[in-house]
């Protein structure tokens, strides 16, 4: 689960830098500056999410715990979830998707809870 989660992580940021770049270059001529900087908004949770991937993965690999997985997975889903109906939000104006933003929202949250509450409240079954 560690080299998936490193390994998604990494392609993700990838994808992330692509877009934004991507955006910077390719869409300043064609989008509005509201739905450029949506564009914007979905590449740097994208990245920064996809970061947090990368060390949910390296935690994982340092010491095995299901709020890893359950964290990755959760964070994964914000990531497709939020980044995704932004940036199809912003590229083809169906308004209807920022409905769907603030799941990905809630996604994050809770991923960053479950690791948070791993780590705050299991201190002492696991060695610091």
């Amino acid at each position: 689960m560690s080299n998936l989660f490193i390994g998604i992580g990494a392609l993700s940021a990838m994808i992330a830098v692509a877009a934004g770049a991507f955006g910077a270059h390719g869409l300043k001529q064609i989008l509005s500056p509201d739905m450029l900087a949506t564009f914007h908004t979905a590449a740097d949770y994208q990245f920064m999410h996809s970061i947090a991937l990368i060390v949910i993965g390296t935690l994982h690999k340092v010491s095995a715990r299901q709020s890893h997985i359950s964290s990755g997975w959760t964070m994964l889903a914000g990531i497709i979830i939020f980044s995704g109906s932004l940036y199809v939000l912003s590229l083809t104006g169906v308004k209807w998707l920022g409905m769907i933003t603030p799941v990905g929202g809630v996604c994050f949250i809770v991923a960053w809870l479950i690791l948070a509450f791993s780590y705050l409240f299991s201190a002492r079954s696991h060695s610091d």
